[in-house]
């Protein structure tokens, strides 16, 4: 088997090569089609080979719009290989940058599959239905990580329910085979005692209830060891508001904004006791399967396939997304006394799930199963 893996600007790095990996190790000869990415470094290729067909000659300075002007050569380029490719190779894209120039210009060979990472917001417009269903429906398969997500493909994206696939996001446990190094020193530890730590985690957005979980946190009865709030991440947004209202609540807020790399992240998931994810939208994130990944305990949002991944593996508190009350209850009981024998109990459905129906082996092999469905 086949493949090319498509992801022109280089969005989701860790879980294409996840993929690509395990794909690999299942027999099928991959090579990942991308971008460099600029942020910093990401997983060796592992028995797959890797092309950076796209963006070649970005600048850094004003690279969006270096990727503007570079991007019709790039999928240009793609044509090509794809043209060349042998027949029955599948192609299967992970994001299209630009979905209503991209659509037009991607091989008509088949078979075609793509992953739906984000389907479209929680209340879309009738243009935006319209432009999912367009891009979507030039597929021949699609695939959601969630029931629910797969719902949305079909009844309002308007996809037939035969061309949707439910295929689980895997938990990046790349990451746990990493040396560990010591904390950052904005983390660093400057007390006696071991306070338990809540890790706000990823791109800071306005999405990601940060705010909420500041309201959570600023009510919080402190025991004797108080729990501290990690934010750690790469802003996407004005945080001067949340920082001062950081200020008044009765924990410490300690503040790591920029971006993390991948070997930072063990030790930061390692020192964390709650895992906390208060987002008001998203189908999926790349923090839960971190998370995951590393056996946390966790409090989440019900929201897309975020909640129904918790909720049908209970390997998190959920809260109704915005429920400020509710995840200051959560957080104060996993933190508080006793709290640790509830944390191993998530941890351990984690660490259960993590080895089942997320690992990659078993995702590679029904990703597959599913490029033999749509080559025959």
């Amino acid at each position: 088997m086949r493949v090319k893996l498509i992801d022109p600007s280089a969005f989701t790095p860790p879980y294409d090569r996840a993929l690509a990996a395990a794909l690999a190790a299942e027999g099928a000869d991959v090579e990942l089609i991308t971008s460099e990415f600029t942020y910093g470094p990401v997983p060796e290729p592992r028995g797959y080979q890797v092309s950076y067909d796209f963006y070649r000659r970005t600048s850094t300075r004003a690279r969006r719009l270096s990727k503007a002007i570079s991007h019709l050569p790039g999928m240009r380029r793609l044509e090509r290989k794809l043209e060349s490719a042998p027949a029955g190779t599948v192609t299967h894209y992970q994001w299209l940058t630009m979905p209503r120039l991209d659509r037009h210009l991607i091989s008509g060979r088949r078979p075609r599959v793509m992953t739906a990472h984000y389907i479209l917001p929680p209340e879309p417009t009738p243009r935006q239905v319209r432009e999912a269903a367009k891009t979507f429906g030039a597929m021949d398969a699609v695939i959601a990580h969630s029931r629910l997500g797969a719902a949305r493909l079909t009844d309002e994206v308007g996809l037939p329910e035969d061309r949707v696939r439910v295929i689980p996001h895997g938990v990046f446990d790349y990451l746990t085979e990493m040396p560990r190094r010591d904390l950052p020193p904005e983390l660093a530890a400057d007390r006696d005692d071991r306070p338990p730590v809540i890790l706000f985690f990823g791109l800071l957005r306005p999405y990601k209830g940060i705010d909420v979980l500041l309201d959570a946190v600023e009510g919080m009865e402190t025991g004797p060891v108080p729990p501290e709030l990690w934010i750690v991440g790469n802003p996407r947004m004005d945080l001067t508001g949340l920082r001062t209202r950081a200020g008044r609540s009765p924990i410490r807020v300690r503040w790591l904004t920029r971006f993390i790399e991948d070997p930072e992240i063990p030790a930061i998931m390692d020192r964390a006791d709650v895992l906390v994810l208060p987002y008001r939208d998203g189908e999926q994130s790349g923090v839960l399967y971190t998370g995951i990944a590393f056996g946390k305990a966790m409090v989440v949002a019900d929201v897309g396939g975020i909640g129904e991944v918790a909720r049908e593996h209970g390997l998190a508190r959920l809260v109704r997304p915005g429920d400020a009350d509710a995840l200051r209850e959560e957080l104060s009981e996993l933190t508080g006394p006793g709290g640790a024998v509830a944390r191993e109990e998530l941890a351990a459905r984690t660490r259960e799930a993590a080895a089942g129906p997320f690992a990659w082996s078993e995702i590679a092999k029904r990703t597959l199963d599913l490029y033999n469905e749509v080559s025959s």
